[in-house]
């Protein structure tokens, strides 16, 4: 396959920005509407489907372990996250929703995806399939690293 022209190229980082800055101005809007920050938001949403410790909480995040630590520790006080130990050692500490973090979790997700449709309505079904899966193919090698903890937070 030759490789892309250097207009397609520029192209495609443009079109990869200008996605990034709407995806980031609906969560931000729906955060707002919650009084989360960003972040606060990202952490919940990580948070759905998995209990993770802090270093990998910081490699999704992109953040070092002690901002997390203080993120954590505000989600805590709110009554969102807990934290638990660890299942293979007591020592380790992982972090989960409380069902109160949970439900705003959910609701969350819901309004983010309800302003991506929105967003994409004028994208047949087959294209939104396809848009899927080519985001899927670039993020996903990205989070399985930050799941293993190989993606490394900041110093």
């Amino acid at each position: 396959m030759p490789a892309p022209e250097p207009a397609d190229e520029l192209g495609l980082v443009d079109s990869l920005a200008q996605t990034s800055f709407l995806v980031q101005g609906i969560v931000r809007r729906v955060a707002a509407r919650h009084d989360l920050s960003v972040v606060q938001m990202r952490l919940l949403g990580i948070l759905r489907d998995r209990e993770p410790g802090i270093q990998v909480l910081a490699g999704h995040l992109e953040l070092d372990k002690s901002s997390v630590t203080g993120l954590v520790d505000r989600a805590a006080d709110r009554g969102l996250v807990e934290r638990v130990a660890g299942p293979d050692d007591g020592r380790a500490v992982r972090v989960r929703l409380t069902k109160e973090g949970r439900a705003l979790a959910a609701r969350g997700a819901e309004q983010v995806g309800d302003e991506l449709s929105a967003a994409t309505a004028d994208l047949t079904e087959p294209q939104r399939r396809q848009l899927s899966s080519l985001l899927s193919r670039i993020a996903s090698p990205v989070a399985r690293r930050a799941d293993s903890g190989t993606l490394r937070s900041p110093s």
